[in-house]
Order: C-alpha cells, then sequence, then structure tokens
C-alpha cells in the first residue's frame, strides 16, 4: 500500500487522537476544579484580608494598641508586666516592648483560671487598655479560617490536598487555554455575559493572567501543610537541634520547641529551646533582659517570653517584613548571656528560599506593590471561580452534573492520569486524593453504563 493511499487514514486519525487527549485533559479539569474552587474561594477571600493584616489590626483595636506619644521616658518593662498582673492577675509568659513611641505595651498572661490572653498597657503612664484572649485579634481569626484550623486536622488536610490539586488544575487549564490556531478567546473575551462563550473566555483569560499566581501560592503555602510541609521540614531543619547547620548550639537543650512557645517562621518550627544552668546564681531581670536585647540589636517589634522554670531562658524574637532582620536570640536566665543567637542568614538555601518565598504569599517582601499584586491575583482567583461556575451552569445538561465526556480511546485518558500521579507521588495526600476520584469516576461509568 503506497503513502499516498495511507495518507487520508494519517489526517483523520490526528483529530480523533486531538480529540481525546482534549477530552480526557478537560475531565480531570473539571474534577480538579470541582474539588478545589470551593476551598481556593475561601482561601482567597481571607488571603486578600491578610494582606492588610496590620493595618486592619491597628483600625480594629486602635483602643488597645495606640497610644498618644509623649515627650516623657516610659516606664521599665517589669513595671509594665506589674500593671498588666495587677489587673489580670497570673503569670507573666511574653513581653512585647511598644513597636514605636505611639504603640503600646502587650504582656502575654496565663491568668489563674487557665486561659492565656494579651494585655496591653499604656508604657508611659501604666494604664491597662484592655485584654483579647491569646491570638484574639481579628486577623488571627482571619488567619486560623485561611488554614482552617478551626476545622482540625482533616480540614488542614484538604487545604494540602486542595494546594496541590490547584497546581494540577492551572496545568490542565492552560493545555485548554492553549489556541490552536483560535484567535478569539486567548487574550481577549468574546460576547456578553448572557452568552456563555462570554464565561468560557472571562475564565480561560483570567486563569492565563493568575496561572503562574495560583501555582507560586499553592507550592509557597505547602510548607505550612499537616503532612507534606510537616515532613520536609523535619528533613530540613530536623538535624542539630531544629537549627540550620552552623548555628551553634553547643549548650544544654530541652525538649521543648520554640513553636510552641511562639509563633516562628517555617525554618524554626523544629527548633529546640536551649536550657538555663542555675548553679545557685540570682535570674536577671527582665528589665536586664530587654537591655541585652537592645543592645545586640534585635529589630522595632521583638518579642521577648519570659522564664517560667529554673531551666528557662529569655527568648527574644523578631520577624519583620524585612527577611534580613528576622532573628532569634536565647539568653540564660542567670547569667544574660547568649546561648544561642541566629538570624535569616544563617538558614540553610532551602530554608531561605522557602522563607522568601513565604514572604512574598503573605504580601510582604515589596511592601505596598506586594500587597497589591497579591490582592489583583486574590480578585482573579475569585473571578476564574464564578466564571467556572456559571459556565458550567450553562452547558450542563438539565438533571446532570455536566461530567465532560470519556475520550474514546481509553489509552488517552490513562495517559493524562500518569502525569498527574506524578503531582500524586510528590504531594501523598494528593495522591491519595486522585486515587480516590478514579475509583469515583469509574463508578460514575458503570452507572452511565448501565443507563
Amino acid at each position: 500500500m503506497s503513502d499516498a493511499t495511507l495518507e487520508p487514514t494519517r489526517n483523520m486519525a490526528r483529530p480523533v487522537e486531538s480529540s481525546d487527549l482534549y477530552r480526557a485533559v478537560w475531565r480531570w479539569h473539571f474534577y480538579a476544579g470541582l474539588f478545589v474552587l470551593p476551598f481556593l474561594v475561601v482561601l482567597a477571600a481571607t488571603g486578600a484580608l491578610y494582606l492588610f493584616r496590620d493595618e486592619i489590626d491597628a483600625l480594629v483595636h486602635a483602643d488597645l494598641k495606640r497610644v498618644e506619644a509623649q515627650a516623657v521616658q516610659q516606664l521599665p518593662p517589669a513595671a509594665i508586666v506589674d500593671a498588666a498582673l495587677a489587673a489580670y492577675p497570673g503569670t507573666a509568659l511574653k513581653y512585647l516592648p511598644p513597636a514605636s513611641p505611639a504603640a503600646s505595651a502587650e504582656v502575654g498572661i496565663k491568668a489563674d483560671a487557665g486561659q492565656k490572653i494579651s494585655v496591653f498597657v499604656n508604657p508611659y503612664d501604666g494604664q491597662v487598655l484592655g485584654e483579647l484572649s491569646d491570638k484574639g485579634t481579628v486577623m488571627w481569626i482571619v488567619r486560623r479560617i485561611h488554614g482552617l484550623d478551626y476545622f482540625g486536622p482533616i480540614a488542614n488536610g484538604a487545604i494540602e490536598i486542595a494546594g496541590g490539586w490547584a497546581i494540577l488544575l492551572v496545568g490542565t487549564g492552560i493545555y485548554l487555554w492553549w489556541p490552536r490556531k483560535r484567535t478569539g478567546g486567548v487574550v481577549t473575551v468574546r460576547g456578553t455575559p448572557k452568552r456563555r462563550m462570554f464565561w468560557r473566555d472571562l475564565h480561560a483569560v483570567t486563569g492565563l493572567f493568575v496561572g503562574f499566581f495560583i501555582t507560586f501560592l499553592a507550592v509557597t503555602g505547602m510548607p505550612w501543610s499537616i503532612v507534606w510541609g510537616a515532613k520536609v521540614n523535619e528533613w530540613a531543619n530536623g538535624n542539630n537541634f531544629g537549627y540550620p547547620a552552623g548555628v551553634r548550639v553547643a549548650v544544654p537543650m530541652s525538649d521543648e520547641h520554640l513553636h510552641h512557645a511562639s509563633p516562628t517562621p517555617w525554618s524554626l518550627e523544629q527548633a529546640r529551646l536551649p536550657e538555663s544552668v542555675p548553679q545557685g546564681a540570682i535570674p536577671i531581670t527582665l528589665d536586664q533582659a530587654v537591655a541585652v536585647f537592645d543592645r545586640l540589636g534585635l529589630h522595632a517589634g521583638y518579642a521577648v517570653n519570659i522564664p517560667s522554670t529554673p531551666a528557662d531562658v529569655y527568648t527574644g524574637s523578631v520577624y519583620p517584613d524585612d527577611l534580613s532582620q528576622q532573628r532569634v536570640v536565647h539568653l540564660d536566665q542567670y547569667s544574660g548571656q547568649p546561648l544561642i543567637d541566629m538570624s535569616y542568614a544563617d538558614y540553610g538555601p532551602l530554608g531561605r528560599s522557602l522563607e522568601w518565598g513565604i514572604n512574598v504569599h503573605m504580601g510582604q517582601e515589596f511592601g505596598l506593590a506586594n500587597q497589591l499584586l497579591m490582592l489583583g491575583v486574590c480578585a482573579g482567583i475569585v473571578t476564574l471561580s464564578i466564571s467556572a461556575a456559571v459556565m458550567w451552569w450553562k452547558r450542563r445538561p438539565s438533571g446532570s452534573l455536566g461530567v465532560p465526556p470519556m475520550p474514546s480511546d481509553r489509552r488517552r485518558f490513562r495517559g493524562v492520569i500518569a502525569i498527574l500521579a506524578i503531582g500524586g507521588v510528590i504531594f501523598p495526600l494528593v495522591g491519595a486524593s486522585l486515587l480516590v476520584m478514579l475509583v469515583l469516576d469509574w463508578l460514575l461509568n458503570r452507572r452511565l453504563a448501565r443507563a
């Protein structure tokens, strides 16, 4: 048989193969969107608010956080703590010096009833301005909703799965967007809101412009995930008592982690607290500890963890927007000498890269420009989700879920699954969810076949 005889067959086969591959990708894009989009809307809405956490907290809690700057010397730290304890009896756990002349001081207290609270004090006259529950600011609430912390570890795992599927959603979406000699709906939106084409183009064009950022946000959000993030953190920072290699830790170490005592960056979640050695010495005062931290040059806005047992240390920690100013210093509570002093420069390459990504993710790295960029991305994610829902509703047959058709050549479907499985290997929870989706898809096909 000649090549001329075979050529029509070849030309007929290519469109069929292309159509089958498109259907396979479309089907899994649909499944990914079905699972991910509700999470993306919640993440985008809460993330957009959290980008402006300092501004919103300062506005909502102005009566607690703001004071009138005065041309007099502020009270010593110990006097401020005593004023807070007089109003709210308990044990002082943490002290936050005023970050600016117009800011109040904050004292973390474990009340006699057992609950932890934050008490705000005017540093000029010792007036107690009020209290909030520990991590009880409006932005801490938004942050916990963002991570679904209110709903337990299962919901945290769902967030991790959603992050992995979001990456797969972007990959399949780019394939579906690819022009293939089409001119409309590539970077422009056709039609009017009454037509499905308008919503399809709006979805595709928005996805093109925010797809990279969705992938970036998913990847940089993964370090906080309950399974993948915890294991990677353990692998990256699990040695050397959780501190980066090269940091001096030749001191007695406790079994307590810094993360349990106060919020930490990702790279220090495994960091263990050193121990003070009494040796019959008299502990230094909080005033002396704060003076040491000031002398060491910790960035304004640092927090001081106050020792509560004879073996505890004073810990000064600060994680400002400027990554280079991140720092943690542990002081022996008797000698006042630094036991461990580390900063962002001490992190390893992986730690520095991930911390930089997290900083951009949170809108901190480039100031207002970073906040506005991520705000635009959040708006784009909401637009993607709404347009997907409207497009699906307009396309879906009455009384049906509207799952895209299975390709006639099942090998195309299996090929797409094999590619998706790579993401499942990298992110185990995503792999487990992929298996669940395969089972559900198989059951759906059986039901349709019987019908």
